[in-house]
């Protein structure tokens, strides 16, 4: 395995500021102090923990650039699930796709929270709106830089549950409350057979790490098996669930409502 450079491995800095920033605007959110203080701090917070993140990330994408890794950079590997020969680590990945998608999710992120100190300006929710913005990015990092399927699985998972909150963030309304329990029941199926790939993976390889999964894959599967293609078929379905594709799609018509 590739030496990982210093800079490579602050991308778990990148992944804890949102985190940070969401405890701390959910807890202004709980405290209600002052409303000018309190809007003050938590756009200082809200905002900044993402610009900082994106600046972390810069670096991080430069120096994989600079490295030219030809295996993936695994950061981290504490023991979080150890149940018989399953071993599952708490670890991040960073390879070329990773560091695309590390820009994609820190710099967007930056920009629509500070689009959102103006439009939400007004919100009494405003604190715990930004409170949901920062969890949601959290998530999202976990999904592109989980090392294996279930770190990926828990950042899908949050990914689902803040989409829930975001689109029923006016909860008062009907219309939106229902809309977010639809995107919440309809992720919920689709992540059915994101569980049924995962289960089907580990019985055929013994693992869930991607580096073992890919490496074990040409012996354990045959070229368009059934097996192969009942996996790859769960994944999809995962998948349509989660970017709302044909046959859960209805979801986000009523999310855009």
């Amino acid at each position: 395995m590739s030496e990982i450079p210093s800079a490579v491995q602050w991308v778990w800095l990148v992944v804890a500021l949102p985190l940070a920033g969401f405890v701390f605007n959910g807890a202004v959110s709980l405290w209600k102090p002052p409303v000018k203080w309190g809007k003050s701090a938590v756009t200082g917070v809200g905002v900044g923990v993402l610009a900082a993140s994106f600046l972390i990330a810069v670096r991080v994408v430069l120096a994989v650039a600079a490295g030219h890794p030809e295996e993936p950079y695994v950061i981290g590997g504490w023991s979080w699930m150890p149940a018989g020969d399953l071993e599952i680590a708490l670890a991040l990945q960073v390879d070329q796709l990773s560091a695309v998608m590390l820009m994609v999710v820190t710099g967007v992120g930056a920009l629509i929270h500070i689009f959102s100190v103006g439009y939400m300006g007004e919100d009494p929710g405003y604190a715990r709106y930004f409170a949901y913005l920062n969890l949601f990015v959290f998530f999202m990092l976990m999904l592109v830089l989980g090392a294996n399927f279930p770190v990926m699985f828990v950042g899908w998972e949050g990914v689902g549950l803040c989409s829930y909150l975001l689109i029923g963030f006016w909860f008062e309304e009907k219309a939106n409350a229902d809309a977010g329990k639809k995107a919440f029941i309809m992720n919920r199926i689709g992540d059915t057979g994101f569980l049924i790939a995962m289960f089907m993976l580990f019985r055929a390889t013994g693992s869930l790490d991607f580096a073992t999964v890919f490496a074990a894959a040409p012996g354990a599967f045959e070229v368009g098996g059934i097996e192969i293609t009942l996996i790859t078929a769960a994944l999809f379905l995962g998948s349509t669930g989660k970017s709302a594709q044909l046959p859960q799609y209805t979801w986000l018509p009523a999310a855009m409502a």
